[in-house]
Protein backbone atom coordinates (compact mmCIF):
# COMPACT_ATOMS: atom_id res chain seq x y z
CA UNK A 1 0.00 0.00 0.00
CA UNK A 2 2.60 2.50 0.72
CA UNK A 3 3.84 2.14 -3.07
CA UNK A 4 0.52 3.41 -4.41
CA UNK A 5 0.28 6.20 -1.70
CA UNK A 6 3.82 7.60 -2.77
CA UNK A 7 3.01 7.06 -6.33
CA UNK A 8 -1.06 8.97 -6.30
CA UNK A 9 1.14 11.80 -4.62
CA UNK A 10 4.13 11.66 -7.04
CA UNK A 11 1.55 12.54 -9.90
CA UNK A 12 0.73 15.68 -8.12
CA UNK A 13 -2.06 14.92 -6.30
CA UNK A 14 -1.20 17.72 -3.78
CA UNK A 15 2.35 18.68 -3.34
CA UNK A 16 0.66 21.21 -0.49
CA UNK A 17 -0.93 18.52 1.46
CA UNK A 18 -0.38 17.37 4.97
CA UNK A 19 -2.47 14.07 4.35
CA UNK A 20 -1.57 11.49 2.04
CA UNK A 21 -3.24 9.34 0.06
CA UNK A 22 -4.26 5.75 1.36
CA UNK A 23 -6.52 3.81 3.35
CA UNK A 24 -5.10 4.48 7.30
CA UNK A 25 -7.55 6.86 9.56
CA UNK A 26 -6.28 10.01 8.67
CA UNK A 27 -5.61 9.25 5.10
CA UNK A 28 -7.43 10.95 1.86
CA UNK A 29 -9.32 7.72 0.93
CA UNK A 30 -10.35 6.24 -2.70
CA UNK A 31 -12.18 3.16 -0.92
CA UNK A 32 -13.54 2.55 2.27
CA UNK A 33 -10.73 2.48 5.16
CA UNK A 34 -9.33 0.05 6.74
CA UNK A 35 -11.50 0.50 9.75
CA UNK A 36 -14.41 0.58 7.68
CA UNK A 37 -16.77 -2.64 7.47
CA UNK A 38 -16.33 -2.20 4.25
CA UNK A 39 -12.96 -2.03 3.59
CA UNK A 40 -11.11 -1.32 0.59
CA UNK A 41 -14.29 -1.64 -1.60
CA UNK A 42 -15.42 1.37 -3.80
CA UNK A 43 -17.35 4.05 -2.68
CA UNK A 44 -20.92 5.39 -4.88
CA UNK A 45 -20.52 9.02 -4.36
CA UNK A 46 -24.04 10.63 -4.96
CA UNK A 47 -24.82 12.25 -8.03
CA UNK A 48 -24.76 15.87 -6.28
CA UNK A 49 -21.42 15.75 -4.90
CA UNK A 50 -19.79 14.59 -8.23
CA UNK A 51 -21.98 17.66 -9.37
CA UNK A 52 -20.36 20.56 -7.11
CA UNK A 53 -16.93 18.63 -7.63
CA UNK A 54 -16.69 20.21 -10.97
CA UNK A 55 -16.26 23.77 -9.70
CA UNK A 56 -14.84 23.29 -5.72
CA UNK A 57 -13.80 20.65 -3.29
CA UNK A 58 -17.02 20.00 -1.91
CA UNK A 59 -17.75 19.57 2.47
CA UNK A 60 -20.64 18.11 3.49
CA UNK A 61 -21.94 18.12 7.30
CA UNK A 62 -24.72 16.37 8.62
CA UNK A 63 -26.02 17.02 12.05
CA UNK A 64 -28.57 17.71 14.33
CA UNK A 65 -29.09 20.43 16.31
CA UNK A 66 -28.18 18.46 19.34
CA UNK A 67 -25.69 19.58 22.49
CA UNK A 68 -23.30 16.88 21.18
CA UNK A 69 -23.00 18.16 18.20
CA UNK A 70 -23.05 22.10 18.84
CA UNK A 71 -19.01 22.30 19.06
CA UNK A 72 -18.70 20.61 15.32
CA UNK A 73 -21.63 22.99 14.16
CA UNK A 74 -19.38 26.26 15.43
CA UNK A 75 -16.41 25.19 14.21
CA UNK A 76 -18.31 24.20 10.63
CA UNK A 77 -19.36 27.60 10.56
CA UNK A 78 -15.81 29.78 11.48
CA UNK A 79 -14.58 27.64 8.71
CA UNK A 80 -17.65 28.59 6.28
CA UNK A 81 -17.06 32.20 7.38
CA UNK A 82 -13.20 31.64 6.62
CA UNK A 83 -13.15 30.27 3.42
CA UNK A 84 -16.37 28.73 2.59
CA UNK A 85 -15.89 30.89 -0.84
CA UNK A 86 -13.06 28.39 -1.54
CA UNK A 87 -15.73 25.26 -1.53
CA UNK A 88 -18.72 23.94 -1.81
CA UNK A 89 -20.84 23.37 1.13
CA UNK A 90 -23.70 20.97 2.33
CA UNK A 91 -24.98 21.68 5.39
CA UNK A 92 -27.18 18.71 5.72
CA UNK A 93 -29.78 18.35 9.04
CA UNK A 94 -29.96 14.80 9.80
CA UNK A 95 -33.11 15.24 11.26
CA UNK A 96 -35.73 16.08 8.68
CA UNK A 97 -36.73 14.67 5.46
CA UNK A 98 -33.96 15.82 3.29
CA UNK A 99 -32.67 12.65 1.02
CA UNK A 100 -29.24 14.02 0.70
CA UNK A 101 -28.75 12.88 4.68
CA UNK A 102 -29.41 9.64 3.99
CA UNK A 103 -27.02 9.31 1.00
CA UNK A 104 -24.11 11.03 2.29
CA UNK A 105 -24.19 9.19 5.57
CA UNK A 106 -24.12 6.02 3.35
CA UNK A 107 -21.63 7.54 1.07
CA UNK A 108 -18.83 8.87 3.81
CA UNK A 109 -19.41 6.79 7.15
CA UNK A 110 -16.17 5.52 7.56
CA UNK A 111 -16.64 3.02 9.84
CA UNK A 112 -19.69 1.43 7.99
CA UNK A 113 -22.41 0.06 9.91
CA UNK A 114 -24.46 2.54 12.06
CA UNK A 115 -24.29 6.00 10.98
CA UNK A 116 -23.37 8.73 13.41
CA UNK A 117 -23.75 12.77 13.37
CA UNK A 118 -21.81 14.51 13.10
CA UNK A 119 -20.56 13.55 9.99
CA UNK A 120 -18.19 15.78 8.77
CA UNK A 121 -17.25 15.02 4.30
CA UNK A 122 -14.42 16.22 2.16
CA UNK A 123 -14.90 15.18 -0.97
CA UNK A 124 -11.81 16.64 -3.77
CA UNK A 125 -9.92 14.90 -6.76
CA UNK A 126 -6.62 13.48 -7.24
CA UNK A 127 -4.67 10.99 -9.63
CA UNK A 128 -4.23 7.42 -8.91
CA UNK A 129 -1.50 5.02 -9.36
CA UNK A 130 -2.01 5.48 -12.99
CA UNK A 131 -2.27 9.25 -13.57
CA UNK A 132 -6.33 9.13 -13.97
CA UNK A 133 -8.14 11.66 -11.54
CA UNK A 134 -10.36 10.41 -9.32
CA UNK A 135 -12.58 11.10 -6.22
CA UNK A 136 -10.66 10.68 -3.13
CA UNK A 137 -12.24 11.71 0.16
CA UNK A 138 -12.17 11.82 4.11
CA UNK A 139 -14.57 11.89 6.58
CA UNK A 140 -15.22 11.17 10.62
CA UNK A 141 -18.08 11.30 12.53
CA UNK A 142 -16.15 13.11 16.14
CA UNK A 143 -16.17 16.44 16.71
CA UNK A 144 -12.35 17.49 15.62
CA UNK A 145 -12.78 21.15 15.57
CA UNK A 146 -11.72 23.99 13.88
CA UNK A 147 -8.26 23.23 13.07
CA UNK A 148 -9.12 19.41 11.74
CA UNK A 149 -11.21 21.04 9.02
CA UNK A 150 -9.25 23.55 8.29
CA UNK A 151 -5.91 21.16 7.69
CA UNK A 152 -8.45 18.64 5.33
CA UNK A 153 -10.03 21.63 3.43
CA UNK A 154 -6.57 23.59 2.61
CA UNK A 155 -5.46 19.86 1.28
CA UNK A 156 -8.97 19.30 -0.34
CA UNK A 157 -8.27 22.80 -2.15
CA UNK A 158 -4.73 21.84 -3.28
CA UNK A 159 -5.70 18.85 -4.81
CA UNK A 160 -8.96 20.27 -6.57
CA UNK A 161 -6.88 23.33 -8.19
CA UNK A 162 -4.45 20.78 -9.40
CA UNK A 163 -6.44 18.40 -10.57
CA UNK A 164 -9.85 19.47 -11.88
CA UNK A 165 -8.51 19.60 -15.19
CA UNK A 166 -7.66 16.40 -15.68
CA UNK A 167 -11.09 14.70 -14.44
CA UNK A 168 -14.01 12.70 -16.28
CA UNK A 169 -17.02 12.77 -14.07
CA UNK A 170 -18.27 9.95 -15.63
CA UNK A 171 -15.84 7.97 -15.15
CA UNK A 172 -16.21 8.47 -11.37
Amino acid sequence: MASSVLALNSLGGGSDSKNEIGSGSDDWWTVYPEQSSAAASGVEHPQWVLDALERKPVVIYVHKGCGYCRPQTEAMAEVVSDCGDQFTYFDISAGGSDSKAEEALRAYDPNGGVSYVPLTAIVTLAPDSKGKVRVIWHSTEEVTGKAWIEEYVQDAVSYHNQNSGNWTKSEA
